[in-house]
């Protein structure tokens, strides 16, 4: 046997070992054992072309079938004895006659063997047809086969002849995009005519086979999709839409074009009818009086899309021109439309659809720098500037593309680097595709796989280089400059209509600007254009920087519901902070700086507000770890180190805390924002429960600051201590951004006989601290709310020790003990705040819990606060604080079980609602379901309401079921529909609801 090392050399796996066998005196002698070579001249020219197919060792294996499967044929057809596949080869002379035509016909051996090695399922067919070969086999006159796909039948066609005639031509058409013979536009270009031949041809079939009685219908089969703009890649879904003349053409119509759908599964592909009016849902054929009624009425704008690439195939062609012309004018003026807007986005937002995390940087259509980028960008073109120019009004992509470029809307560099990223990822496709004749875009992770699909690609090794890695160098610089022009195609004329300075000999006229502008989102184009003017005018340096950045700071304003007010925000920020010399440096240089700024700007008044104040803020953002929430230790020793600063003036010692209030506001109201930003998110997104705990801690360190300045300017009698106790969401550790710091301010006099004294002391202090916290100041306030105190406002604001243990054993009332359950220190004199928290415990824990009476008492009081404390007009169902299922339900729930179970459940004795509901779980106090739904609803509830501030700049409770604020919000709150997600906040409170109220009960 040969040494393998002698076949390897050729390319062939194993070793070799096998291409031994195959080639050897029991396969097809084309390899000498004993010489260790090939047999012959004609043989080593075989096996040397062989070795430079695709796939050396399935060229050789697919040769070796095939010479097997003519000499079987042949032995069959002249009576001989036929033994079964696998075994010796036989020749005679139809193995003969093959072998002779490899070996004179150079032409048919390319064609051939760069089939056999690229195509397992082309060499299927030839196995199974083994006189096909012969249709690769140069012409007398040494031209190659007729390539451009065209169906050669003689004859009346049947389905089976239909098939094979289809299967030929696809044969020819492989072997000469294989071979090099055309590029991938005639390529394109050929598999589209043979799409609409087999179109053709069934349709025939199909009305063949109507009843002798009935009448050959008047029916029209429109191309769609990448048949329409004959750009068909080698396997793909072919889609059309079926017109029929009249209403007496329907009944006929839709049975042959049921027909013919039928064929053409069984010949070729499936053809597609769902882009269609009202898709699968319609019917499959209509009039065209009822196509007309339906575009000019209900069709979307991505409707009209679809039409770009509309054009006649089969059937009567007269009537498809005559349908095409009709809604040629309703195509042109789709973009006008009012909710061109909203179809438009949803377009984008398909552009990259649900492909799993796994295979995204592999596909090569829908993931980031495919296919699709380049066909939305052009689409979208077409429709913006088509009505005026008709030079745009083409089917394909390379030609809309081309017609842009000589139009002057995409610059003549950029339109090459697109041309060329497109033919580049078609050619991968139609590789991919051609391999088993089936769909898929995803390029290959195996090695073996990448290097078939490197060298079918004609990729070879160059010294330092191998193949695959010349095509992953290829691949991704396409992709990155694909995904890079998207963004400008779109949004970088914008800009050069504008600017001062010209670029590249492009300019759009202000109309166009504007149309465009208004199809992209911009509700006062004017304005928009205003802005661009003054950022990007002049020949400056910083307006130089500006023209880069805007592109894609363009694209993210018009995906968030006022694209208007992210450039205006935008604008505002760079006037104040255009002259630093890090600003424009930290937004082009710092990742995804530029890109998360764009997304505040654009979704949060808030944190905009916050950031005009404190323009360099903006340096949070280009660091993970500067969005994390700080440790609250820290945060106090910082605050408090600032208004020691500052102890001898407290308005400037105010000025200082405050100033560090914001800076951390805005800290977490940009690692909120970016939570749910997929790939601008931090390395730490934080959840309701972290915020809602670094909110409490920023209001701690505040308030112990406050303090320390208020103190600083009334010191009060020596050895007076006071505390401030935290009650509600800052005890609970579960502030939200538009909360105020319930609080008790408690004292302890230093000894007897000062008691007048040091009250008063303490009332000062506390009216100072609340004075410096609520002053009128450009940033947030924080609100000193006391309203908790005993006798609320009618009471004391400070009280010492004693008289609160005093009041709480005489006066208290049930819903005390209950707002106490949230009672803890905050800061000021330690020690008292834990005596504080230690008399808090026998009133909010009292022994044996509540009687009967109370608990009736404190349902009475809930149903009260249900009625009389929502707003005027409010909507229960969708309020987050008061309404159904929402804050209160829950927290009423869990509270009414921990008056009742903590003083003999120490595990309940948490201030913080979803750990006392754990809690309650564990102790088997509330059914793990009833839980699940309760934390479900308060949690949603709360992300709400913070989303909800976070986009208006103000508090509020209620949630809007439409409009710019609900599309904020559910943006904020990662994406989708938002009239889905009014529904599931709606589902998901509706049984945090009940749970609540079967909790409510049992107790």
């Amino acid at each position: 046997m040969t040494r393998p090392s002698r076949l390897a050399r050729y390319g062939f796996a194993d070793d070799g070992v096998k291409a031994a066998d195959l080639l050897g005196p029991t396969g097809l002698r084309l390899w000498d054992a004993e010489a260790q070579g090939p047999t012959g001249t004609d043989a080593a020219e075989l096996i040397h072309s062989l070795s430079r197919a695709a796939d050396p060792t399935l060229a050789l294996r697919q040769l070796h079938r095939l010479v097997e499967a003519a000499g079987r044929a042949a032995d069959r057809s002249n009576g001989r004895g036929v033994a079964g596949p696998g075994g010796e080869i036989n020749p005679n002379e139809a193995t003969d006659a093959l072998f002779e035509a490899l070996f004179r016909d150079h032409g048919l051996r390319r064609r051939l063997v760069a089939v056999l090695g690229a195509s397992s399922a082309l060499g299927d067919h030839l196995v199974a047809n083994p006189d096909d070969w012969r249709v690769l086999a140069t012409s007398k006159s040494g031209l190659p086969p007729n390539a451009e796909g065209h169906l050669e039948a003689e004859g009346e066609l049947s389905v089976p002849e239909l098939r094979r005639a289809y299967r030929i031509s696809l044969l020819r058409i492989a072997a000469a995009d294989l071979t090099g013979g055309r590029g991938l536009e005639p390529t394109m270009e050929a598999l589209s005519r043979l799409a609409d031949e087999t179109l053709a041809a069934a349709y025939e079939i199909a009305v063949a086979g109507l009843p002798e009685s009935v009448t050959e219908p008047r029916l029209a089969v429109v191309a769609m999709g990448k048949c329409g703009g004959n750009e068909l890649n080698y396997v793909s879904d072919v889609d059309v839409i079926f017109v029929a003349g009249t209403d007496e053409d329907l009944s006929a119509g839709t049975t042959v074009a049921a027909r013919l759908i039928e064929i053409c599964g069984q010949v070729a592909w499936p053809v597609d009818a769902a882009l269609r009016p009202e898709g699968s849902r319609g019917p499959l054929v209509r009039t065209l009086a009822s196509h007309q009624a339906y575009y000019r009425r209900w069709a979307r704008t991505w409707e009209f899309q679809a039409l770009l690439k509309a054009r006649p195939a089969a059937g009567d062609l007269a009537l498809a021109r005559e349908w095409i012309d009709d809604l040629a004018p309703l195509v042109w003026h789709a973009a006008e439309r009012p909710e061109a807007v909203a179809d438009v986005r949803d377009m984008r937002r398909k552009i990259i659809e649900n492909v799993p995390a796994n295979e995204l940087d592999r596909e090569i259509k829908r993931g980031p720098g495919g296919l699709r980028d380049i066909e939305f960008a052009v689409q979208l073109l077409q429709l913006v500037h088509g009505r005026i120019d008709e030079t745009l009004r083409a089917g394909g992509t390379l030609p809309a593309l081309r017609a842009l470029v000589a139009g002057g809307y995409v610059g003549r560099e950029d339109g090459e680097t697109l041309l060329r990223g497109y033919r580049f990822l078609r050619g991968v496709e139609h590789r991919l595709q051609l391999q088993q004749l089936r769909r898929t875009h995803t390029v290959p992770d195996d090695p073996q796989g990448l290097r078939w699909l490197a060298a079918s690609l004609g990729y070879t090794a160059m010294p330092g280089r191998d193949a695959v890695q010349a095509f992953r160098s290829d691949w991704v610089g396409h992709a990155a400059q694909v995904r890079r022009l998207h963004v400008k195609l779109l949004y970088r004329p914008l800009l050069e209509s504008v600017a001062r300075v010209p670029a590249e000999a492009l300019r759009m006229t202000a109309e166009s600007a504007r149309k465009r502008l208004v199809i992209l989102g911009f509700a006062d184009p004017a304005a928009a254009l205003r802005h661009l003017q003054a950022l990007t005018g002049g020949v400056t340096r910083t307006a130089a920087i500006q023209r880069t950045l805007l592109p894609m700071l363009l694209q993210e304003f018009a995906d968030a519901p006022e694209p208007d007010r992210g450039l205006l925000n935008y604008r505002d920020v760079s006037d104040k902070l255009g002259s630093t010399p890090w600003y424009l440096r930290l937004l082009r240089d710092g990742g995804p700086v530029a890109r998360r700024l764009a997304r505040v700007l654009s979704l949060s008044r808030y944190a905009t507000d916050l950031l005009t104040r404190d323009p360099e803020a903006l340096r949070l953002l280009a660091d993970d770890a500067e969005l994390v929430p700080r440790d609250r230790q820290a945060l106090m020793v910082g605050f408090a180190a600032a208004a020691e600063r500052h102890a001898d003036n407290a308005e400037k010692a105010t000025a200082a805390v405050r100033a560090l209030r914001r800076r951390e506001l805005f800290r977490l109201a940009c690692a909120d924002i970016l939570s749910q930003a997929g790939d601008l998110a931090p390395a730490q997104p934080i959840d309701v429960g972290t915020l809602g705990r670094a909110l409490s801690d920023v209001a701690d360190a505040t308030l112990n600051a406050a303090l320390i300045a208020a103190r600083a300017v009334k010191p009060g009698p020596r050895g007076l201590r006071f505390a401030v106790i935290g009650m509600g969401r800052l005890g609970g550790y579960e502030m939200s951004y538009p909360s105020d710091a319930d609080v008790l301010f408690v004292h302890d006099q230093p000894a007897r006989g000062v008691e007048r004294e040091a009250s008063a002391a303490a009332h000062a202090i506390a009216e100072e601290l609340r004075r410096m916290l609520t002053a009128p100041a450009p940033d947030p306030p924080l609100g000193v709310d006391a309203d908790l105190r005993p006798e609320g406002r009618q009471g004391p604001l400070v009280r010492s020790l004693g008289a609160y243990q005093q009041y709480y054993a005489r006066w208290s009332k049930v819903w005390e003990a209950q707002a106490l359950l949230r009672a803890r220190f905050v800061c000021g004199d330690e020690s008292l705040g834990r005596e504080f928290e230690a008399l808090a415990d026998t009133m909010r824990y009292p022994p044996g819990g509540l009687s009967r009476e109370q608990v009736v008492e404190i349902r009475r009081i809930k149903a009260r606060v249900e009625t009389e404390r929502l707003p005027r007009g409010a909507d229960p169902n969708t309020h987050t604080k008061l309404g159904r299922g929402g804050l209160s339900d829950v927290e009423w729930a869990v509270q009414l079980l921990q008056l009742r179970h903590a003083y003999a459940l120490p595990e309940l004795r948490k201030t913080q609602t979803l750990e006392a509901l754990a809690a309650a779980v564990a102790a088997g106090l509330v059914d793990k379901v009833d839980a699940a739904a309760m934390e479900a609803g308060w949690t949603l509830a709360a992300r709400v309401r913070n989303a909800l501030t976070l986009v208006r700049g103000r508090p509020t409770d209620q949630l809007p079921r439409h409009g710019v604020e609900l599309a904020g919000t559910v943006q904020l709150l990662g994406g989708g529909d938002p009239g889905e997600f009014v529904d599931r906040y709606l589902r998901l409170t509706r049984r945090s609801r009940a749970a609540m109220e079967r909790v409510m009960e049992a107790s």
